[in-house]
């Protein structure tokens, strides 16, 4: 039986960018966007510039980030999410190699010309991502593997703001980011896991779900959340026992009233997922949980980005709706 090959698309064509983009997943790079501006928030004095440098290593990080582990998992996507340029077959997947390690070094880059010091955890973030895939398979590692890479561009947007080394553990705003991007990011792959159950058990991808199942992955999920939305509330008490400046806190808990309050919608929806297709129902409340409670935290140190981050977020509800697979997050 004679079958067509399937003409690649031409690196330097529309086409080409459009499958690149949408590799990239730009409804979540606002995931990435957040996280570094959670980080840069606790910089003392930080000018315009500087600040939407930063923002843009951030939120591009998580889009070339995904484009690269894309194609190291063309197996499992071939089966879940076949929408996808590369599991179709239609690029070249060298030259999303290339593209994506590039886009990563101009990245890092950037966030390396404000501290010389992101230069080791940049290339300790890629190596991260180089070897995901490999972790994904045990059910004990992929979420907590996946956080600490992007807890780590968190550190990078901090240094980059703060452009020194002072790490300040004392200080209570920023243990509960330091949680919040770990345990809340975590929470978000472990989700993400739901819609891939079928594939991954397919393709010997012994993720949490697939090891133990619906039930006790809930439960798992449900502890990640609680401690993120805990550490956040009592956060917030704790400041407002500290002579903390009043109208900040609560400015901050607009954000993190309706991001506690998502993420429990989250777990209550993931309870209820009884296939893989519905997944997404539960997936899209935790992103939106993400956001919303680190940009609490980073309101906590910016008041005055209040207006920016609401902006921010309702980019990032209509960038969500435009998604190619409504059932893909």
């Amino acid at each position: 039986m004679n079958t067509l090959a399937i003409e690649q698309y031409p690196v330097l064509s529309f086409r080409f960018l459009k499958a690149y983009i949408i590799t990239m997943r730009p409804y979540l790079m606002f995931v990435s966007g957040v996280t570094g501006i959670a980080g840069m928030s606790f910089a003392t004095d930080i000018d315009a510039v500087k600040a939407m440098l930063i923002f843009l290593a951030s939120f591009l990080s998580y889009g070339f980030g995904q484009a690269l582990t894309d194609c190291f998992q063309i197996d499992t996507d071939s089966i879940s999410s076949p929408y996808r340029p590369l599991t179709q077959g239609i690029v070249n997947r060298n030259y999303f190699l290339i593209i994506s390690s590039l886009g990563l070094l101009f990245s890092i880059s950037i966030l390396t010309y404000f501290n010389s010091l992101n230069i080791i955890l940049g290339a300790l973030s890629g190596i991260g991502l180089v070897t995901y895939t490999y972790f994904k398979r045990k059910w004990w590692a992929g979420p907590f593997y996946n956080s600490w890479i992007v807890l780590v561009l968190f550190m990078m947007a901090y240094l980059a703001g703060l452009g020194s080394t002072h790490l300040d553990f004392s200080e209570p705003i920023f243990i509960t980011a330091i949680i919040t991007v770990f345990f809340g990011y975590a929470n978000f792959v472990l989700t993400g896991y739901f819609k891939d159950i079928a594939a991954d058990r397919t393709t010997a991808y012994n993720t949490l779900p697939v090891v133990f199942g619906r039930k006790i992955s809930s439960l798992v999920s449900d502890a990640f959340g609680f401690i993120v939305s805990t550490s956040v509330f009592a956060l917030a008490i704790i400041l407002a026992f500290d002579s903390f400046p009043f109208q900040t806190i609560i400015k901050a808990l607009v954000y993190i009233y309706t991001g506690i309050g998502v993420s429990i919608f989250t777990q209550m929806n993931l309870h209820s997922v009884k296939s893989d297709a519905e997944a997404h129902k539960a997936i899209a409340p935790c992103v939106h949980s993400y956001i919303l409670l680190l940009s609490g935290i980073a309101i906590l140190n910016k008041p005055d980005w209040f207006i920016y981050l609401l902006m921010f977020y309702i980019l990032y509800i209509i960038t969500l709706k435009l998604r190619p697979a409504r059932s893909q997050i």
